[in-house]
């Protein structure tokens, strides 16, 4: 399983490390490419047609669960491709982005490369990454395929410089069993009113039938869950979202909306309907500890193929006026190079388009398909659970456009730790939160 994380680590590393970085990663990137799979051996079509075969390099921060699922899918585009041959390389999503950083400014870069919409804003205005218009219809690639909320994280001044292939948003796992005990189970979906007090309701009966070991709603009281959360709960409110001034620097997180979103989350720490000194929430839940979980639909995949976990799946509760969640997406993207080879860089956007029209595929691993036409198709819905949430990708919100954004969020993360200790109220965190965003806009 390779669980997102858009922003954990800083943009730009040292100089030295990326001296150091640039030297390891160029031999990847000089190598002529194998088949996928890394076996060395030749294509099926071997001699000449093999040799004239279009040669690229595939990086992604795929290295869990998810990296299988896309090897399959390289193996079968390069199968059935006559003039492209691709090589993936999976890193761990940990160090991927300083790779990444670190082989543009080597000229080492990767043919194409999976970028979450969320590191867009550290990219692009940097000059790093190519726009895909004049390669796009030539690839057959139509913009009108793909869902539009998805599409527009990918659009900076009208062009278009990423290849959507999903989005993976926060939904709402359940274990059947205990929802059942709770009564609070109507023909194996959850039953609570779309209010603060109906989820609070909701849990408080689940918390008074389930055994004591047992969380209520499981959420770690440390790193970035609960962020995911508030910014679900936040943009839901129809005064909500609001992160940036007008100028979009100083901090206008510290505003009425926002309060009563973070109070709300807050409640559930405070009443122990997310019991507290809980590190790793996901396991709890796979391990059948948990009667509801707030998470990304990356764990699926993990959840359906655990033995004897009965579940289900529904999109984030909606408490206020809007659907909203907070969420994700990977996207194809084209590094840049110091010279550019075009028929590379339409191959590029052929292989790119090719995996978001296979996107079936790619939602076995849990994520919703960015093709709108994937989500409808027959394949898509024979997989179990993914139809349940499929419509999130129609209100997704995603973090802000910020080139320091990850920088802010890492920040703002240690104010929410804080208030999820007890040390300070939701008062007190927006207000640093405020601050951190505007030290670090200087």
């Amino acid at each position: 399983m390779s669980i997102p994380r858009p922003f954990t680590k800083r943009f730009i590393p040292a100089a030295s490390l990326l001296l150091a970085a640039s030297l390891a990663l160029s031999a990847c990137a000089k190598t002529d490419p194998p088949p996928a799979g890394g076996t060395g051996a030749a294509p099926a079509e071997g001699g000449a047609a093999a040799a004239a075969k279009v040669k690229l390099n595939y990086w992604t921060p795929f290295s869990g669960g998810d990296g299988d699922f896309m090897n399959e899918m390289v193996k079968k585009f390069n199968e059935e491709s006559k003039d492209t041959q691709v090589e993936i390389l999976n890193s761990k999503s940990e160090d991927y982005y300083t790779k990444l950083q670190t082989a543009v400014s080597s000229d080492q870069a990767p043919d194409v490369a999976v970028m979450h919409s969320a590191r867009l804003p550290q990219f692009v205005p940097a000059g790093t990454l190519s726009p895909l218009d004049e390669h796009a219809s030539g690839a057959g690639v139509s913009w009108n395929d793909f869902n539009k909320n998805i599409l527009d994280s990918t659009v900076y001044d009208s062009k278009h410089y990423a290849i959507p292939l999903d989005t993976h948003a926060l939904v709402m796992y359940y274990n059947t069993k205990f929802l059942d005990q709770a009564g609070v189970l109507k023909d194996g979906r959850p039953v609570l009113e779309k209010s603060p007090e109906g989820f609070t309701a909701f849990l408080q009966k689940i918390k008074d039938s389930v055994p004591k070991d047992v969380a209520p709603l499981a959420q770690p009281n440390v790193r970035i869950d609960a962020y995911w959360m508030f910014w679900g709960f936040y943009n839901q409110l129809k005064d909500g979202g609001k992160f940036y001034g007008e100028d979009g620097k100083k901090g206008a997180l510290n505003n009425p909306a926002a309060l009563q979103a973070l109070e709300y989350v807050n409640s559930l720490y405070t009443k122990e309907l997310i019991p507290p000194n809980i590190n790793d929430a996901f396991k709890l839940f796979l391990d059948g500890k948990a009667a509801v979980l707030v998470t990304g639909v990356w764990g699926t995949g993990a959840f359906e193929n655990a033995k004897g976990l009965e579940f289900g799946v529904v999109p984030m509760p909606q408490i206020y006026d809007q659907p909203a969640t907070w969420g994700d997406s990977h996207t194809l993207v084209l590094p840049k190079h110091s010279k550019e080879d075009p028929a590379k860089q339409k191959a590029a956007v052929a292989f790119s388009n090719w995996l978001a029209q296979h996107g079936a595929m790619w939602a076995k691993a849990g994520h919703v398909p960015a093709v709108t036409k994937v989500t409808q198709s027959d394949e898509f819905k024979a997989l179990k659970y993914r139809s349940e949430y499929v419509e999130s990708a129609n209100y997704v919100k995603y973090w802000p456009r910020n080139g320091k954004q990850g920088q802010i969020n890492d920040e703002i993360i240690k104010e929410f730790e804080k208030m999820m200790f007890k040390k300070q109220d939701a008062a007190t965190t927006l207000k640093n939160a405020d601050a951190i965003i505007d030290k670090l806009n200087k």
